[in-house]
């Protein structure tokens, strides 16, 4: 089986070299009516917030309602097959985070493969996890952290929002990088991996920025680093993992498909008018107040970035043991 990047570069190729379509009037007056962007999660999250924020800038810009609909379930795949099973006329779309690339090694079977059956839009944000320990924790530095963790080699845990999450995969990719052992341990949600490591039955965790910041700020956890390539604005004193363990990265990102065969002319008017949205100084600021920057591009830097993500899971996968059936 071809490597994810190179499946999306076969399959960009592929229809690159399909005969032209009489799209091109329809596209210029699309939409005609509601487009409805389904989520994977449950509302009040940042998926949501994100979502709303950009389909807002379209309604306004393209002259119909882009409606926000929470479809949460099975790590995002219930949004996702809704999707891939929707007519490909643009009026159907994904918002696209980590679990879609995750899930494709993550469980044995599925109905849909993500890369075949989504087309990608367009990128939007990526912002950082933070990684924290509870203040009992005796050290201050990832190096710190590090030392700590082979002299008590097994007897540390890290709490994490269930199997194949961002938080535990950014944990075992630690675990993987820095060669230390650690616990994990799963909760339903980040809300009781995050209650557990305030109270101190677990010592370290993997979480959003967002959902930690207050917590931070209150000194009831202490934050070692957060996990982008780049130190983030809200915490800019924190170092980045990657400062300690070169080429350690996770983010959580959003972005919007749609379903395959969705004409090139609606794609290509989508993608500009969410980087028009992106570029936007108002926008940017929200976004950047929840932690996030923005991650502007083609339709094909999306889907690289996602074929990429999909082949670093599925080594990190492999290494954790982790599947679900």
């Amino acid at each position: 089986m071809k490597p994810p990047r190179r499946r999306f570069l076969h399959l960009a190729a592929s229809a690159a070299a399909l005969p032209t379509v009489p799209w091109i009037a329809w596209a210029q007056s699309y939409p005609a009516r509601p487009v409805r962007i389904i989520i994977g999660f449950a509302p009040g999250g940042i998926a949501e917030i994100v979502a709303r924020l950009i389909g807002q800038s379209l309604s306004e810009r393209l002259g119909q309602p882009f409606i926000i609909e929470s479809r949460p379930g099975a790590a995002s795949n219930i949004a996702t097959e809704a999707v891939v099973r929707a007519p490909p006329d643009g009026y159907t779309l994904l918002q696209v985070s980590p679990p879609a690339a995750i899930n494709a090694t993550l469980y044995e079977r599925l109905n849909f493969n993500f890369i075949r059956d989504i087309a990608p839009v367009a990128g939007m944000v990526r912002g950082p996890l933070v990684m924290e320990v509870n203040p009992s924790v005796p050290v201050t530095t990832v190096p710190e952290f590090i030392a700590y963790t082979k002299a008590n080699a097994g007897k540390l845990s890290y709490s994490s929002a269930g199997i194949g999450t961002s938080l535990h995969l950014a944990g075992e990719l630690f675990k993987m990088m820095a060669s230390v052992e650690m616990v994990p341990v799963h909760y339903r949600g980040s809300a009781p991996a995050l209650t557990d490591l305030i109270g101190g039955q677990v010592q370290v965790m993997f979480d959003i920025l967002l959902s930690s910041l207050e917590f931070i700020r209150a000194g009831k956890l202490r934050p070692l680093a957060v996990t982008t390539a780049i130190r983030s604005e809200v915490l800019p004193d924190v170092p980045t993992v990657g400062e300690f363990l070169p080429g350690y990265e996770v983010s959580s990102w959003q972005g919007i498909g749609a379903p395959r065969k969705t004409p090139a002319e609606i794609i290509e008017k989508l993608n500009r008018e969410i980087n028009v949205a992106l570029a936007d100084p108002k926008i940017k600021a929200k976004l950047a107040d929840l932690g996030n920057t923005v991650i502007p591009g083609s339709p094909a830097d999306f889907g690289n970035f996602i074929a990429t993500e999909t082949d670093k899971w599925a080594n990190v996968i492999k290494f954790a043991g982790a599947k679900i059936y």
